[in-house]
Parts: structure tokens; C-alpha cells; sequence
């Protein structure tokens, strides 16, 4: 589908859906799970869908309802499988130890861009450890037996390795070590698996290198778990308020969360937005407009909407440490930089980020989102700033992460 969005500041009320990063590890942690137990999620995104999917296709029960995923029965040891992870890399790298941990053998089919990313730090890592995985197109096969031991991991390439260590470590019959090497990157997204495997009854010890694994653990998790919203949802209409003099008002959000994203309110106040926070409702409107220098290593997947925000201010924004985004969904600082372009802004592409020379406007024209959601998100936030329509076809690409992305946009006044 072709979405057309209309120039304009927005204003309103926006209740973003639930964190797909939380609904991920909550699914897998049920789905390892002795016990029954539901998550509860507004909708279901295509990522969440595809965990789902590959759970129930290692022997998982899963049913969907109205509000909630329940899990009734877990994932099976041994025997093979054929699933498909779609374009989500966090189920393939969540899973692709968990299968192994299992002894199960089982292909990973993989749609987009998901065959193109690097996932050999990981994957030659398991094989040191009696994994057996090969890779042909679009197919990934994972069999063997993981063993204990130590595992040597970068911290600056992905952190869903990390997470899917921390996941399939425990199941195994000995204890494991984590060591992890160089810079950490992205450590809120290992802190949110920390988290759900604590409440799952999984302890993890904390090392100076690392983490100390012990095998033989159970997990455990019962009962109903609500999913909190999310920040990175949420961050596209937290700009759009910091470009808007009305404002935008996010109601329900986790003002203690973990969730990486959340950094997003610190860049806003710097930004010079007028931010209010009243329990869990948050309004931003427009402030003073301050071009920024961003580190962008823990929040890679706030590039594109805050190159947007940059736009919005007059002078030299800087955005830093962010080369990982050129093996997500599309190289999103060529994507970034083309969208910010075909609206008439001035962007230059740096070895690890982006320069933007902001006006404190755009124009209009047509967007190619290269089939990335955040890319098209991010073009639909930039018509706040724009003198014309934002036109985005393929828009539906958004369904990845926000199915009612754009019905939530239209509920919004356009001033």
C-alpha cells in the first residue's frame, strides 16, 4: 500500500502497542517453560508472529486470543523441524542456540535482508562447542549438541548473541562462561533477557568478563505477564510532539523501563523539548530546537527517526558510532541519508554515521523505505517539518514492528 501523509505539526493522544523486544524474550522463556503461562499484547507484529511461529514448530503450544498469547506446553528436545524466522533477526539469533541447546535439528528459513546479515561471530562460537550449522541461501540449519563450556563473544557486533546464549546456556548439562570481549554495545537489550530469565527462575551470576552460566536449570514461568509498551513505537511520536507547539501525549508507558529506546527522552531534553511526565503519560511539545551530537551505539534502531528530529533545528547535528546499521533491514545510513535527501534535506554519510545540516525544515516528495519499517516511520514523522505531502509506497512494511502505525497517525490532529 502507497500511504500519502499530509504536512503538518500533529497533536493528540497515542497509546503505542507493546515492546516487541519484551514479547520476544517473554515468549521464548514461556516457550522453555514447565509451566503454562500467557503474555499479555495489544497486537502482533510480524517479528512477534515469527517467534511465535518457530516456537510452535520446535514443539511449542502456542494459541493467540485477543489480548494475550498463551503458551500451554514447551518447546521438545531432539528431532527436526522446519520453520521460518521471516526478516526477524532477533528470533533467528535468540534461537539458533536454543536449538542447539535442544539437540533438535531445525532450518531456519529466512525472508529479506535476514540472509545477509552476519551471524558467523555466533554461529562459529556454537560450533566450537558441537553445534553442527551450515547455511545455504536462504536456508540456515542448525543440528547437533551444544556442549558446556566457555564462550567467547564480541560485545560490538550484537547483543543478540549475547541474549541467545543467556537463553540456551541454562538448559545444558554442565556449567558455561560467557566471556565478552571489547567495547558492550546495546547492554539494555542483554539487562531486558537478564530480566526474563530472573522471572522465569533462571539465575545468572555477573562476572568481570562476563557471565557465569550453571547448567541443569529449570525454567519457570506461570501465570499471565503484561507486556509494557514500547519505546521505540513510542519514539516516532515523541518527535513528532518535540516538531509540534501543541504537543503529543503517550499515555501508559514504563517510566522505569529497561528498554535501550528510552534514551530517547534524554536526547529530546537536550533537543531542548518541553517534556512532562505524570506518572505513566508522557507530553512532549516543541522547544527550542538544538541541533545535537549523538552516540548512537546503544540506541542503533533511533537512527533514522532522530536524524528526522535533527532536521528540525538549525545547524550541524552529529551522529556517531552507528556502522551496525548497515546490516539491519537495509543499510540505514544509505536509507537514512535518501530518505532525509528525497525531502529535500542535507545529510552527509560519515564511516559510522551521519552528519545533518539542519534548516529546522523539509519539503515534500516521495520516500523509498527499502522495505524498512523504521524507514517509513521515520518519513511519516518527518512530514510534521515538511512544506508538502510525505508520500510512502509499500508503507505496510511498518507491519514488522507497528501493525496500527499509520491508524494511530491518522488519529492525530494536523495543525
Amino acid at each position: 500500500m502507497t500511504e500519502t501523509v499530509g504536512c503538518g505539526q500533529r497533536s493528540g493522544s497515542v497509546r503505542v502497542p507493546a515492546s516487541k523486544s519484551v514479547v520476544h524474550r517473554m515468549l521464548i522463556c514461556g516457550a522453555l517453560s514447565k509451566d503454562p503461562c500467557s503474555v499479555g499484547v495489544d497486537s502482533v507484529s510480524k517479528d512477534i508472529s515469527a517467534t511465535s511461529e518457530c516456537l510452535i514448530g520446535m514443539g511449542a503450544g502456542l494459541s493467540q486470543t485477543v489480548g494475550r498469547i498463551d503458551i500451554t506446553s514447551g518447546v521438545t528436545r531432539g528431532g527436526e523441524c522446519d520453520v521460518c524466522c521471516g526478516e526477524s533477526g532477533s528470533t533467528l539469533r535468540f534461537l539458533i542456540p536454543v536449538a542447539a541447546a535442544l539437540g533438535k535439528t531445525v532450518r531456519f528459513r529466512m525472508e529479506g535482508l535476514l540472509s545477509k546479515r552476519p551471524h558467523d561471530v555466533l554461529t562459529n562460537e556454537l560450533m566450537k562447542h558441537g553445534a553442527v550449522i551450515s547455511q545455504n541461501d536462504d536456508i540456515l540449519t542448525v543440528g547437533g549438541q551444544l556442549e558446556p563450556g566457555d564462550y567467547t563473544i564480541a560485545g560490538n557486533i550484537s547483543s543478540q548473541f549475547i541474549s541467545g546464549l543467556l537463553f540456551a546456556l541454562p538448559l545444558l548439562d554442565g556449567d558455561s562462561s560467557i566471556i565478552i570481549t571489547g567495547k558492550r554495545e546495546s547492554v539494555s537489550y542483554i539487562d531486558m533477557t537478564l530480566d526474563a530469565l530472573r522471572d522465569s527462575g533462571i539465575a545468572i551470576k555477573e562476572t568481570p568478563e562476563g557471565y557465569f552460566v550453571a547448567g541443569k536449570q529449570t525454567y519457570r514461568r506461570t501465570g499471565f505477564s503484561e507486556a509494557e509498551r514500547d519505546w521505540s513505537g513510542a519514539a516516532f511520536f515523541l518527535c513528532m510532539g518535540a516538531m509540534s507547539v501543541k504537543g503529543i501525549t503517550l499515555d501508559g508507558m514504563n517510566m522505569s523501563s529497561r528498554q535501550g529506546d528510552m534514551k530517547v527522552m534524554n536526547i529530546l531534553k537536550d533537543f531542548g523539548a518541553d517534556i512532562s511526565v505524570s506518572g505513566s503519560t508522557v507530553t512532549v511539545k516543541r522547544g527550542a530546537c538544538r541541533p545535537c551530537d549523538i552516540d548512537a551505539g546503544d540506541i542503533p534502531d533511533l537512527v533514522p527517526v532522530l536524524s528526522v528530529l535533527m532536521c528540525a533545528a538549525q545547524g550541524r547535528s552529529v551522529i556517531r558510532n552507528a556502522q551496525r546499521l548497515r546490516f539491519k533491514e537495509s543499510d540505514r545510513l544509505a536509507s537514512t541519508s535518501g530518505m532525509i535527501r528525497a525531502l529535500g534535506g542535507d545529510v552527509d554519510v560519515t564511516e559510522d554515521g551521519l552528519i545533518i545540516n539542519g534548516t529546522g525544515k523539509l519539503g515534500s516528495g516521495t520516500v523509498d523505505a527499502v522495505n524498512d519499517h523504521r524507514i517509513a516511520m521515520s518519513a511519516a514523522t518527518a512530514a510534521s517539518i515538511c512544506s508538502g505531502d510525505v508520500v510512502i509506497p509499500e508503507a505496510q512494511c511498518t507491519d514488522k514492528s507497528y501493525p496500527g502505525f499509520f491508524e494511530d497517525l491518522g488519529r492525530l490532529a494536523v495543525d
